[in-house]
C-alpha cells in the first residue's frame, strides 16, 4: 500500500533522513524508532506530505502520494505532532465535523470507547493533555481509513490508555488497514510492530 523509497530531507545543511525505504503492506505495521532528533516526526510529515522531501518518492498504492489529491485524504488518518484542533467547536461537535466530512460515523461509539462522554460538551482548550491526545486519535478513528499515520500515539496516555492503543491498533491491522507508527514505547512496539525503521542506526 504505502512505499517509500531513497527518502532524504535536510534542513539548513543538516541531512535529517538519509536514503530512508520501507514498505507497508496493508494489515501491517511498520514502527519508525530513533532517538529524539533522529528524524522519525520528519519522516512522517514527508510520507503524509505535509512536508516535502529533497530527493526520493512516497508512493501509495504504486501512486504518488500527494496531500492535495482527494483519493490520499480519504484513504490517510493521521495524528502528528502538530495536530491541531478547531478551537470553537466542543470534543463533540469537532468529532461530528470529522465524520461528516470523510463519510464516517459512530461519534457516540467512539467518545465511548475513548472515554470522552464526560467532556463531550467541552472545547479542546479545557481539555487535559491526556484527553486532548484521546481526541486527536478519536478523529481519526471517526472516519474511513486505510492507512494510519501516528507520530508516538501513546503520548500522555496513561496504562490502561496505552493498553487500549495496543488491543485498538491490533484491531486496526485485523482489519487490514496499514499503520506507520513513530513510537518511544517498546511494549507498544512489540505488541503491534510487524518490522521497524531504525533512524538511528
Amino acid at each position: 500500500m504505502l512505499e517509500v523509497r531513497d527518502l532524504t530531507k535536510a534542513y539548513g545543511g543538516l541531512t535529517v533522513l538519509r536514503g530512508v525505504s520501507f514498505t507497508v503492506r496493508p494489515g501491517e505495521a511498520t514502527a519508525v524508532i530513533g532517538p529524539n532528533g533522529a528524524g522519525k516526526s520528519t519522516l512522517l510529515h514527508c510520507v503524509v506530505g505535509s512536508a516535502e522531501a529533497d530527493s526520493g518518492t512516497v508512493s501509495l498504492d504504486g501512486a504518488v502520494l500527494r496531500e492535495s489529491d482527494p483519493g490520499v485524504r480519504a484513504a490517510v488518518a493521521s495524528v502528528l505532532d502538530d495536530f491541531d484542533f478547531f478551537p470553537d467547536l466542543s470534543v463533540v461537535e469537532h468529532l461530528d465535523l470529522h465524520a461528516h466530512a470523510h463519510g464516517g460515523g459512530g461519534v457516540d461509539e467512539v467518545l465511548a470507547e475513548l472515554g470522552l462522554e464526560g467532556v463531550s460538551d467541552q472545547l479542546p482548550a479545557t481539555l487535559s493533555s491526556g484527553q486532548r491526545r484521546r481526541l486527536a486519535l478519536a478523529s481519526c478513528l471517526i472516519r474511513p481509513r486505510r492507512l494510519l499515520v501516528l507520530d508516538e500515539p501513546e503520548q500522555r496516555l496513561d496504562a490502561a490508555g496505552r493498553e487500549w492503543l495496543a488491543d485498538r491498533l491490533a484491531a486496526e491491522k485485523a482489519s487490514g488497514t496499514a499503520i506507520l507508527l513513530a513510537t518511544h514505547d517498546v511494549g507498544l512496539r512489540d505488541a503491534v510492530a510487524d518490522q521497524h525503521v531504525d533512524l538511528g542506526a
